[in-house]
């Protein structure tokens, strides 16, 4: 399969573009790829296209779009994951692994057990920083749709900004406590849409989990054993895969 790359700006048949520096760079210099050699090329509009190297000279390379596949690898699930904020390898780990996994919304939230505190301007860099990631891991799973990754919150503000749920919509949190378990639930209900909330590497305080409770969070136990924050959301979301989606 031809390298995948994004393109942020319109794409269509027939269409001559300069790629990014980054991207060129990468096409001419790491794949050391020559003129006449394939590329796949999205921008998260829909579907993907196939494009063709016309010219490799130094920090411009030059493709022509040759077609256009109606092609989505999205899962029949929409997942939001409202993850903790965590250390940075940790961070990037979840964000990345969770899109391969299919999700569709990623919201960092700052809790009182989370380690990392960041400033305003750092916060900004971090989102960018983010949403490179979900943009390099879409490249490698061939996901054509780009899922949102949203600026970082306090836990208590994202609880108070969110949208009711609907009939077919679960809200879980993750506790070694919970007292619900996905093989109950698989049986009464074929939800669509789930939101995931994740503690940091403390977990969420017990003041915290009332607060989900309250907004109607289901308080959801993976085993028997403690998680880390970089495995909970992880497990979790390949479980909803597993019990409601496409795995």
């Amino acid at each position: 399969m031809p390298p995948r790359f994004f393109h942020d700006s319109n794409l269509s048949v027939g269409q001559t573009l300069e790629l990014t520096l980054t991207t060129g760079h990468h096409v001419a210099r790491v794949l050391r790829a020559k003129t006449g050699d394939s590329v796949i090329l999205f921008n998260g509009t829909g579907g993907e296209f196939t494009a063709h190297i016309e010219n490799i000279r130094k920090a411009v390379t030059t493709v022509t779009v040759a077609q256009h596949h109606a092609i989505e690898r999205e899962s029949p699930l929409t997942i939001t994951l409202a993850q903790a904020l965590c250390v940075n390898e940790k961070m990037d780990w979840i964000i990345q692994k969770s899109v391969e996994l299919g999700v569709t919304h990623i919201q960092p939230v700052t809790t009182t057990r989370s380690i990392v505190r960041l400033s305003e301007d750092r916060a900004r860099k971090r989102l960018q920083h983010w949403q490179r990631v979900t943009i390099a891991a879409c490249e490698q799973c061939g996901r054509n749709t780009v899922p949102i990754v949203s600026e970082l919150m306090s836990l208590t503000d994202w609880i108070s900004v969110r949208k009711p749920g609907i009939s077919d919509y679960y809200n879980f949190m993750l506790s070694p406590t919970g007292n619900n378990s996905l093989t109950r639930l698989s049986t009464s209900a074929s939800p669509t849409c789930l939101t995931l909330a994740v503690g940091p590497e403390g977990g969420f305080t017990a003041d915290e989990e009332t607060i989900l409770q309250q907004a109607g969070f289901l308080s959801l136990q993976m085993g028997k054993r403690i998680l880390r924050t970089e495995t909970a959301a992880l497990a979790a979301i390949s479980a909803f895969q597993m019990q409601w989606g496409d795995f």
